[in-house]
């Protein structure tokens, strides 16, 4: 073979490596010569399956109950579904400037604008939500973009792993576990001889509860309170429904009398929430032992999905049980 025929072939080789070289570029680079993450592709595992999407989203679209707690984890989402206003007015500032920054793409889980979600030409989508309305537009969702979609039985850590995952945002998801993990370690070292042997009931009563109906909470903040904290509270039998899904007529306010402390909601400020000011305004209410004696502990839950709020139950509970006194 020629020194020229190998030149010729060289000289072609070159150019085709060339040519391949910007196409390479212009698929995985923003032009600064940082390259293209949201190019770039990772699995994650979701209810509706394996799933690739960006190993960096920068556009993210929450819908459903996903909303919160990718913001809580400082996440700055492009587009939104509505949340209510109890559950905005308790937020940080931050967290609510970032909420409000965004598009309102919907109503709800069910009732999403997908024209205009499109519009916003996300590269990931995060959804929790009735299993009803991802039958009614999961499947338009994965045409938009990459969609993960965790059930409404997820349980809240797991959906805090999985959104700080998907996100991008575990760095923030790993502060937030240590400082949980601190201040459940701090309740029990402080109040662990008045916790131990002390019976406790946690009550509520919420705006969709029947008037003159309360209910004895053993989900939520209270399950936390109680699996995590150790605090001895009330829950359903193996199987059953939650104790919180029975709604109770005040004339069974008296039952509670058997409970050595009694919790209940108040609202950021310390008072008791709206829908509970019914209770405490009975006299069987006042007639209770525990509140007679000092005994009923208004204690504030901002939220029970992400670590955050769950943060600030944590220092309410805190605050609550330091007003007990100690046993002897």
């Amino acid at each position: 073979m020629s020194n020229t025929s190998l030149t010729r072939r060289g000289a072609a080789l070159a150019a085709a490596l060339m040519s391949a070289s910007l196409v390479l570029t212009a698929c995985g680079s923003d032009g600064d010569g940082t390259g293209d993450k949201t190019a770039e592709t990772r699995s994650v595992k979701a209810d509706n399956g394996t799933i690739e999407i960006p190993v960096d989203p920068q556009r993210i679209v929450t819908i459903g109950n996903t909303n919160l707690p990718f913001i809580d984890l400082g996440g700055e989402p492009v587009g939104v579904t509505e949340v209510s206003a109890s559950d905005l007015d308790v937020l940080p500032e931050k967290q609510r400037t970032a909420y409000e920054a965004a598009e309102i793409v919907g109503s709800n889980g069910g009732e999403v604008d997908l024209e205009k979600l499109a519009g916003l030409k996300p590269d990931l989508i995060l959804v929790q939500f009735h299993s009803n309305d991802w039958d009614k537009v999961g499947k338009r969702l994965e045409t938009i973009a990459p969609t993960l979609l965790w059930g409404l039985d997820t349980e809240w850590k797991a959906f805090a792993d999985a959104i700080a995952e998907a996100g991008n945002v575990a760095d923030a998801l790993s502060r937030q576990k240590a400082e949980y993990e601190e201040k459940v370690a701090k309740i029990q070292e402080t109040y662990g001889k008045i916790i131990d042997g002390t019976s406790f009931v946690d009550v509520s009563r919420g705006d969709w509860n029947d008037p003159g109906t309360f209910y004895i909470a053993d989900i939520g903040c209270s399950e936390i309170a109680r699996d995590d904290v150790g605090l001895d509270l009330p829950e359903a039998a193996e199987g059953k429904d939650p104790l919180a899904y029975e709604s109770l007529p005040f004339e069974q306010i008296g039952g509670l009398s058997k409970y050595d402390v009694i919790t209940y909601p108040v609202d950021a400020e310390g008072r008791p929430a709206e829908p509970f000011v019914p209770v405490v305004e009975t006299n069987t209410w006042k007639a209770l032992p525990a509140v007679s004696s000092g005994r009923a502990l208004g204690v504030f839950c901002p939220g029970n999905n992400s670590y955050g709020p769950v943060i600030r139950y944590l220092d309410s509970l805190d605050s609550a049980l330091a007003t007990l006194p100690a046993k002897k």
